[in-house]
């Protein structure tokens, strides 16, 4: 497979279609002899049409064809004929423009009552022209089938990268949640300890002085235990979970989200600007997961990301949808725990997450969030 690099690569796309277009100009020439004016338009139609022939395969392929039939002319047919092939995936659609040339080719001129004999040397000559055309129709393929495969080496390596960042994720999961035990298990009993004796210390003191320092020691050991069973929560919760990694992502961050995400994307609607933090970071991996999700399994859809809410206030939410693939894709690996992890953040929100494919061949997943969880 040719490098990405390529010096050929590298050539801007004017320059290689002024070069197709002075070299079939230069077949026309050597082809003009005895070439009436009408043949002469054709074949000048048919080399200004190679001007846009990657925007226009098909009409610029049949535009050669009657310059082909008027005269002895192969590059013009054959480089429109090699774009269409780099480009359709219709193969059946090649087949028979390939018939096509060859008949154009092969098909003497005037069309005129031919005798038995030059009618064999016609049907010789039109099946070793339709063996010809097949160099160009092959070489087309070939280099289509190339431009994919760069596509899904490249999003085979995007998805070893996500998997990479959820196997950090993981591991930083499991440290938390040894943490959160150690905390548990050591800080919290000393702190605790340590409110118990200052306790003792306030009712059997009898000095004033000695008395309200025992007591504001064993209000601030109760505050640390509260603060310290709050962070064991957290990090526990985290630990359990699929964890984010800081800085936390809110919905200042999720334009940026979309727009960075490599697909066309689109980010429509809004939010309340009440809603919680919490919510926020569902909200955001939602849409977060959906991308990836389409980067992944639907390569060169567009997708949709709608934010919305109710109109009485009661619930709020995301929707994110993306058409048909318009590239086959390959299995790529993954952990299948995504959507599992959107349902299980939506539950402990109160709200609920569906997923599953739309009427048009797309996907779909929605978050829906009630406003009294926030």
């Amino acid at each position: 497979m040719t490098a990405p690099g390529a010096w050929w690569a590298r050539i801007p796309d004017p320059v290689v279609d002024a070069v197709v277009v002075a070299v079939a100009v230069v077949d026309v020439l050597l082809s003009l002899a005895d070439a009436s004016r009408v043949a002469q338009a054709l074949a000048a139609l048919a080399c200004a049409a190679l001007a846009v022939r990657r925007r226009f395969p098909l009409p610029v392929f049949l535009l050669t064809l009657p310059a082909s039939l008027m005269l002895d002319i192969v590059f013009a047919p054959f480089a429109a004929l090699f774009t269409l092939a780099e480009r359709s995936r219709d193969r059946r659609l090649l087949v028979v423009c390939a018939i096509m040339f060859a008949v154009a080719s092969a098909a003497p001129w005037p069309l005129d009552d031919l005798t038995s004999h030059d009618r064999a040397w016609t049907l010789v000559y039109f099946f070793y022209t339709l063996a010809t055309a097949a160099a160009p129709v092959l070489l087309g393929q070939l280099v289509q089938a190339r431009r994919d495969l760069a596509r899904r080496l490249v999003e085979i390596e995007e998805a070893r990268e996500h998997e990479r960042l959820l196997h950090s994720q993981a591991i930083l999961a499991r440290e938390r949640a040894q943490l959160a035990r150690e905390m548990h298990d050591v800080v919290s009993h000393q702190v605790s300890l340590i409110a118990v004796q200052a306790g003792a210390l306030q009712v059997a003191a009898t000095d004033t002085h000695f008395k309200e320092g025992a007591r504001t020691i064993r209000s601030l050991s109760v505050d640390t235990l509260d603060e310290l069973r709050h962070m064991v929560t957290l990090l526990r919760a985290s630990g359990g979970r699929a964890t984010e990694l800081t800085p936390q992502p809110t919905l200042a961050d999720l334009h940026k989200l979309v727009t960075t995400s490599g697909i066309d994307a689109e980010l429509t609607g809004g939010l309340p600007p009440e809603i919680s933090t919490t919510a926020q970071r569902a909200v955001y991996r939602t849409v977060q997961e959906a991308l990836t999700n389409v980067r992944k399994h639907a390569p060169g859809a567009s997708a949709t990301v709608r934010l919305w809410h109710t109109a009485d206030h009661t619930a709020f939410g995301v929707t994110v949808t993306n058409t048909p693939p318009r590239r086959p894709s390959l299995p790529l690996p993954g952990s299948h725990q995504g959507l599992i992890g959107l349902r299980e953040r939506a539950e402990l929100l109160g709200g609920t997450f569906d997923s599953g494919p739309t009427t048009d061949g797309g996907y779909e997943l929605k978050l829906r969030i009630p406003t009294r969880s926030d």
